[in-house]
């Protein structure tokens, strides 16, 4: 091995954005016509649909549904739902008809579309002001199109045709609605009131620009005083006033900033631009500073899930943030927990509540839900928690914040372990998740918990060595972890719990969280890789109740054992059950699996967990090149790296933060292995294709076999042309390379 030193820039990104992500871009050729369909536009908080409907009576019109994630209605029992807020809808002259076209512009966050009629044609621009609570909405009319007009509706005076195209809505509470509209200096008021005196308040003004050109600014805020009134006029009313390209450009300067974060580019098209479109997501479903994603985002629909859920929907569609290196996204979870932590404690017992907290399956934002025998889903929140630390390194943050949270929901773990005759500490019946929960079934030493306990276990008496703290509890987690009974397990593999093998279809991977995501299970020795592959088999094999995030479960635990083809199958089988906008829908719509599945992406090109970074660690062997740049990875490091005809041309590493860096590598000829850097930087090679590097703060270097390349260039991998700007529309054609002209 030889290190090099150099002091010029040795990494190259070569990438336009705005041309690379337009490949991307979701389009349609004719109107959306369901929410599974619809262009959707968010900034974290507040969020729009926009999709049309068939009906005879109602073929001028293009919805723009409405939603803002904290309008939530207070009940005399049980938590606050969400609650629809309404509409604001293009009511054309004529029927809309082709060949009409919209587009999602993911560089700027914005809709524009041709919407052609029968007797005219509207140009039309939207977006959710990524800085304010602002949603606008500008229209340019033919002749024909000129009394075209943008109407709201509060959610009780919502058409029946348009409220129910889906279906009736029997699920989901909605309370009476009491509905009156006022005008402040000019900006139209719309008030909605809940029963118990909370509810939310619409401001809209329209701005007539030109004959033809029109411009609406709409807010929908939180309350009902006059004070909440007053406010949403204020901002409307100011919006309005501004220059509107500067209003455009302030909007599009948060998403060009937070796109390169980081890339990736891979040679599936299909799942590339999945991919992208998940980080659009991702960023307009929540920001730092506002609310945890629920199962809806801010895409608000009929469902019987209005909250936020705990055993596994919270904690996947935060995955997808670390790796990523999109922390500030991973803010909003944080945030939540530490705010309510005086809640966490009061769901549990109380005679647990002077050490303990928990949390149950489902609740409002505020975080009240009472444990009974769902057991685990604190901890497992505090494994998101965990990551968020270990991606950032941040101290304060594990101190103040992670281990206080992580110790009180040991603790209670600890309160209900019971030490039986054979020596070991066992669980009582509690629930596997997802597993037969319409009969309500629990089971002894359920994996589900065991797995937690352990890592929870485990990373306190890490965190407790890392912050010096001798913490008197290390020795009862010490005795936790040396006395806890061994995963239940029979001939097929890993089981729910004590002799509770898997009977029927098993939509969850509760019983498998040990192998993912807590990665106590690794798969390293044969063995143990044998029972994890097998698990996954056996569990998959059942088929009966599965879901979207069944696959994307299964394919990263495939990936975790290097089955890359394996974990690729899983991913392709998840893209049929997705809808044609990326959205995913069960008996109503749910925000986690398609998030999910933008970290089982991840996992084939960047793992870190245990003490190791592994790139490329299961890739499909069909994809022989790939490209990514500035994912994150545990202990604070961003990686980048190029595979070229399928070979690693090259990695490069940067620590942020001078932890000790072990990577592995398909590089299995160490003689072969350099290293550039600045400095002579202290390199070991452990065989195998792993290396260790003495990295400082800050410091970088690249890593390549052989020959060296040319130049260190990131940059798109090509993509089939057939495949771009396949989402939007349904476009199933488009897979099997059907050369239709692509925009």
């Amino acid at each position: 091995m030889r290190v090099e030193e150099e002091k010029s820039s040795r990494l190259e990104v070569n990438l336009d954005w705005k041309e690379f992500l337009s490949r991307h871009d979701m389009t349609w050729t004719t109107r959306p016509m369901t929410w599974n369909e619809g262009a959707f536009i968010g900034n974290g908080l507040m969020g729009a649909m926009m999709f049309g409907e068939e009906h005879r009576d109602k073929r001028n019109v293009l919805r723009f549904v409405l939603g803002r994630t904290d309008v939530t209605a207070a009940r005399k029992s049980g938590y606050s739902p969400r609650i629809p807020v309404g509409e604001i809808d293009l009511e054309c002259v004529g029927w809309v008809y082709q060949p009409t076209e919209i587009r999602v512009d993911l560089w700027n966050a914005e809709i524009k579309a041709r919407v052609v009629t029968t007797v005219g044609e509207i140009g039309l621009r939207a977006f959710i002001h990524s800085e304010k609570m602002v949603m606008v909405i500008e229209l340019e009319t033919s002749e024909g199109e000129r009394e075209a007009k943008l109407q709201w509706y509060a959610e009780p005076e919502v058409s029946h045709v348009l409220k129910n195209a889906d279906g009736p809505n029997l699920n989901q509470y909605i309370p009476d609605i009491q509905v009156s509209r006022s005008i402040v200096d000019g900006v139209h008021i719309g008030v909605q009131q809940y029963p118990l005196g909370d509810g939310c308040t619409t401001a809209w003004q329209e701005v007539e620009a030109a004959l033809d050109h029109r411009v609406c600014y709409l807010t929908i805020q939180n309350g009902v005083s006059d004070a909440v009134k007053q406010d949403a006029a204020d901002l409307v009313r100011q919006t309005a006033q501004a220059d509107l390209e500067q209003e455009v450009q302030q909007h599009r300067s948060w998403w060009h900033a937070y796109y390169p974060q980081s890339f990736v580019s891979i040679p599936d098209t299909l799942l590339e631009g999945f991919y992208w479109i998940q980080m659009y997501k991702l960023a307009s479903a929540t920001r730092k500073e506002h609310l945890i994603i629920d199962n809806q985002g801010p895409w608000m629909a009929p469902t019987p899930w209005p909250g936020v859920w705990f055993n596994m929907n919270v904690q996947m569609s935060y995955s997808p943030v670390y790796t990523s290196n999109r922390l500030e996204m991973g803010e909003s979870l944080t945030r939540a927990l530490d705010a309510n932590f005086d809640h966490l404690i009061a769901n549990v017992p109380e005679e647990y509540r002077h050490d303990s907290a928990g949390l149950g399956r489902s609740c409002s934002y505020d975080l009240k839900s009472k444990v009974v025998d769902e057991t685990g889903n604190l901890l497992w929140i505090c494994h998101n928690y965990w990551r968020q630390y270990r991606h950032s390194m941040d101290e304060s943050m594990l101190r103040n914040g992670l281990l206080p949270l992580l110790k009180r929901g040991v603790q209670y773990f600890i309160h209900i372990l019971e030490q039986g005759e054979d020596g070991k500490l066992h669980l009582p019946p509690t629930v596997s998740p997802e597993y037969g929960s319409f009969k309500k079934m629990t089971v002894p030493d359920c994996h589900y918990d065991l797995s937690l306990i352990r890592w929870g276990c485990e990373t306190l008496l890490s965190i407790n060595d890392r912050l010096q703290l001798e913490d008197p509890a290390a020795e009862r987690w010490t005795f936790v972890l040396d006395h806890l009974t061994p995963y239940p397990v029979d001939e097929n593999g890993l089981l729910l719990g004590r002799d509770a093998p898997i009977e029927f279809g098993h939509r969850h991977f509760s019983h498998l969280l040990a192998v993912f995501p807590l990665h106590q299970m690794t798969g390293e020795q044969e063995e143990e890789r044998k029972l994890i592959h097998k698990s996954l088999r056996y569990w998959t094999g059942m088929e009966g109740d599965m879901r979207g995030f069944t696959f994307t479960g299964a394919a990263s635990i495939a990936a975790a054992i290097g089955e890359g083809d394996e974990a690729l199958q899983y991913i392709q089988t998840f893209m049929h059950l997705i809808k044609p906008n990326t959205m995913y829908r069960e008996a109503g719509p749910v925000m986690e699996s398609p998030l999910a599945c933008a970290e089982s992406i991840h996992d084939l090109l960047l793992q870190s967990w245990g003490d190791k970074i592994r790139v490329f660690p299961a890739l499909p062997s069909t994809w022989k090149d790939v490209s990514f740049h500035d994912l994150r990875a545990e202990g604070a490091f961003l990686l980048s790296a190029q595979r070229k005809e399928g070979r690693t041309a090259f990695i490069r590493v940067k620590s942020l933060a001078g932890e000790p860096c072990r990577l592995q590598t398909d590089w299995l000829d160490t003689s072969a292995i350099r290293v550039i850097g600045e400095r002579e930087v202290p390199v070991r090679l452990l065989g195998g294709g792993l290396i260790e590097l003495d990295l400082n703060q800050d410091e970088e270097v690249v890593l390549y076999e052989g020959e060296r390349p040319d130049s260190f260039v990131i940059a798109p991998v090509p993509a089939v042309r057939s495949l771009c700007n396949y989402f939007g529309a349904n476009k199933p054609w488009r897979r099997y390379g059907i050369p239709f002209p692509v925009s």
